[in-house]
């Protein structure tokens, strides 16, 4: 009796879930229909509206490796159970989408899953594209078919069991992902709307600036308080006045997401300084505003990573362009000289960075984060944008410097322009270079 009892509750508990997989791996067979977006007028021709949504989505940064062709593919993704690789998404038929009917490709976006059936890992952000238009996907399908086809095998992922099982990933949408196109809200304005589309759908900002749970699920009651992302801390963009972009001025972010600077504020570097590069410079005035409207309109919320920005630390009153702070501390000896040989010609003293207002460093969240972070990802990979024209280049001194010596002189940066005690250690540097 007891066997028959355990078989038949076996059969349900099997039942249930096949049910279950089934029930939650639908799709919504909505078209949707997009809000106006300035840059991409629905009476353009598809291929050009196309181009400009495939910038606005930054589709290149994840499809593409540095000195790579664009959108062959390649790109690892290190996560903590594995290393996934971009797919090729230009049109050869061989080893990229060529093959792939309108279907094929709207069914990608709209439920991750592939031409031939597989389910895709959300590392691909299908769970944001759901959101989009049939109309749009399709027109930035119509955009990468026009553009040179590339013939570049993908990696085959390098993941751990079972999370190398792709099938398993329907049981992962039915518990963290739904099918459905964007729906304007009534309530809202027609400006709003167009920023949520384009922050949710297109840029899909939530994918950086929003912490992951257990399951590396978007953990949305935390929405874009900040996150990790490879090694970088993506800020909180909530309207937190402390932690986020409360006080931040629409100006100050109109040239922060456009030019990749704000004054008092720092700039760009890492994922966003891509995002600015390949995306954001080229969007439409209007589309950058009605993306600001909608970041203000974000609760604000304090997050798990907080890093105060101090303006104008103590520091800064003893120091002048060509001179430090007059009370460096003894342990931070060796990071001033450092600092002296390799940053100060650049950055001053005084953080005012006369040569380019990207080597501004006051008000920067780097350089206000204790954990140093983003200080350290800069110093080892340097940063090479090309804004609005012009090259902005900060060299790389992960082969000059040691970990100690990196250290060091990050945690010197934060003392002398953020005015705080850093917490760099060479283990932490050690840990960052493998990112």
């Amino acid at each position: 009796m007891k066997r028959v009892h355990l078989i038949a509750s076996l059969c349900v508990a099997a039942a249930v879930a096949v049910a279950a997989y089934g029930y939650l791996t639908r799709s919504d067979a909505s078209p949707g229909a997009a809000p106006v977006l300035h840059g991409a007028p629905a009476a353009a021709p598809q291929i050009v509206r196309g181009e400009y949504l495939a910038r606005a989505a930054d589709c290149v940064a994840c499809h593409t490796t540095p000195g790579g062709k664009s959108f062959a593919g390649g790109l690892a993704f290190k996560l903590p159970f594995g290393t996934l690789y971009s797919s090729n998404i230009t049109a050869d038929k061989q080893t990229g989408i060529g093959n792939w009917s309108d279907d094929d490709f709207v069914r990608a976006l709209h439920d991750g899953v592939r031409h031939d059936g597989q389910r895709l890992y959300p590392a691909f952000p299908y769970t944001s594209y759901s959101l989009l238009s049939r109309d749009d996907a399709l027109a930035i399908k119509a955009y990468l078919f026009s553009l040179p086809t590339v013939s570049q095998q993908t990696s085959q992922p390098d993941l751990a069991f079972p999370f190398n099982q792709r099938w398993a990933m329907g049981f992962w949408n039915a518990v963290f992902f739904k099918s459905a196109r964007f729906t304007p809200a009534p309530d809202k304005s027609a400006e709003w709307n167009s920023g949520a589309y384009m922050a949710i759908a297109l840029a899909h900002c939530a994918e950086c600036h929003t912490p992951r749970n257990l399951g590396f699920a978007l953990e949305h009651r935390n929405e874009l308080a900040g996150a990790m992302v490879n090694g970088w801390r993506a800020p909180n963009i909530t309207a937190d006045p402390a932690h986020g972009i409360g006080k931040w001025s629409d100006a100050d972010l109109y040239q922060y997401l456009r030019f990749g600077h704000a004054a008092g504020h720092g700039s760009a570097a890492g994922p966003m300084g891509e995002a600015v590069e390949n995306s954001l410079q080229f969007l439409a005035p209007k589309d950058i505003q009605a993306l600001i409207t909608y970041l203000r309109s974000i609760p604000p919320r304090s997050g798990d990573q907080t890093a105060t920005v101090n303006v104008r630390p103590d520091t800064l009153a003893t120091s002048t362009a060509y001179t430090p702070a007059a009370n460096t501390p003894a342990d931070l000896q060796t990071g001033l000289k450092l600092f002296e040989g390799s940053c100060a010609s650049c950055h001053q003293w005084n953080g005012q960075g006369p040569q380019s207002e990207h080597a501004a460093l006051l008000g920067a969240r780097s350089v206000n984060d204790p954990s140093g972070q983003n200080i350290v990802q800069v110093l080892l990979h340097g940063e090479k944008m090309r804004i609005a024209g012009k090259d902005v280049v900060m060299p790389s001194f992960g082969a000059a410097l040691s970990d100690a010596e990196m250290a060091q002189l990050s945690n010197y940066v934060i003392f002398q322009f953020g005015g705080k005690q850093g917490k760099v250690t060479p283990a932490m540097v050690m840990a960052q270079r493998k990112n």
